[in-house]
């Protein structure tokens, strides 16, 4: 059956809003805004799909509890609520892609290139991890009998367009160098970090080919380490600009890294390619070169 009409929630985030412009290219895609579908009350999910149908659910929306979320309280609850109330209505649709996150393979310690068969061998302890395992948990423990189809993507650090240049390292580094701004970071960690253009190919495999009950990991072949972007997005920086960009580093040393293996992916999706970095980054600059006046400088503060 092909999968025509889309539900994507949160569609007015970072992930979302790049997911809504790549899926609406060849599907219908409904991503209704936070007022007009509350995704923790159960009576008003029940109610969408008794006036919407739909094929598929790409499932994106979570509670933030970064740095510069408004109330970063509730997580757990809502983000649990938000998850269960879809596979209350599983009877509706055919597939659910599940966006999920490293954090759910516990962020207390070091990861790296953590595979699928750690998954529970350490409970995240924050909400956010917390709420990714359960629902995680939750679907490996039903994997034989669940409807809808499930294919649950884990994702470790994700960066492109849209992003919080305030807080997104990548984003902030570019943004900051073209106000003449050093690039700053509090200490260098090394991350899997997927260019947000590579994971629109893995959505439209999970919403097509992917079988019907897989967690994967979503990360490139590489890790990449802040200091070496940092020095990369300023090299670029100098090419583009014509002058020197300094890096600060905060704090010697290197923090927990946070990394996937991503060899169960490239198993079952053979012909998975990602953009390496320096062209990444040098995308995502030209995209911001064309917003520059979009910005708004006082954002652009240092790595807290």
């Amino acid at each position: 059956m092909a999968l025509v009409r889309l539900l994507v929630t949160g569609g007015s985030g970072f992930v979302g809003r790049n997911l809504v412009e790549h899926l609406a290219r060849t599907h219908e895609v409904l991503a209704p805004t936070h007022a007009e579908l509350e995704l923790t009350d159960d009576h008003a999910v029940r109610e969408w799909f008794a006036r919407h149908e739909v094929d598929a659910v790409v499932h994106g929306a979570v509670r933030p509890g970064h740095r510069a979320a408004a109330d970063p309280s509730r997580q757990l609850w809502s983000n649990l609520r938000m998850f269960f109330n879809l596979i209350a209505c599983g009877d509706r649709y055919e597939r659910l892609v599940f966006l999920s996150s490293g954090a759910a393979y516990d962020t207390r310690q070091p990861l790296v290139r953590v595979g699928e068969d750690r998954f529970g061998a350490s409970i995240p302890e924050d909400e956010h991890g917390l709420s990714k395992y359960v629902a995680g948990a939750y679907l490996e423990s039903r994997a034989a009998g669940i409807r809808p189809k499930v294919v649950e993507l884990r994702l470790f650090g994700v960066f492109g367009r849209y992003e919080d240049y305030g807080i997104r390292f990548i984003s902030n580094a570019i943004c900051r160098t073209l106000y003449g701004l050093a690039v700053t970071l509090r200490q260098d960690r090394r991350f899997s970090y997927l260019f947000i253009d590579d994971l629109m190919p893995v959505v439209d495999w999970a919403l097509a080919d992917a079988p019907e009950k897989v967690a994967c990991n979503v990360a490139p072949d590489w890790t990449d380490g802040l200091r070496d972007l940092a020095a990369l997005v300023a090299r670029q920086a100098g090419e583009r600009l014509g002058k020197e960009v300094p890096v600060l580093v905060a704090n010697e040393g290197t923090g927990k890294e946070y990394s996937a293996d991503n060899t169960r992916l490239k198993e079952i999706m053979p012909n998975v390619s990602f953009t390496p970095t320096e062209i990444a980054v040098e995308r995502l600059f030209s995209w911001y070169e064309d917003r520059l006046p979009e910005l708004d400088r006082k954002r652009l503060v240092a790595d807290r």
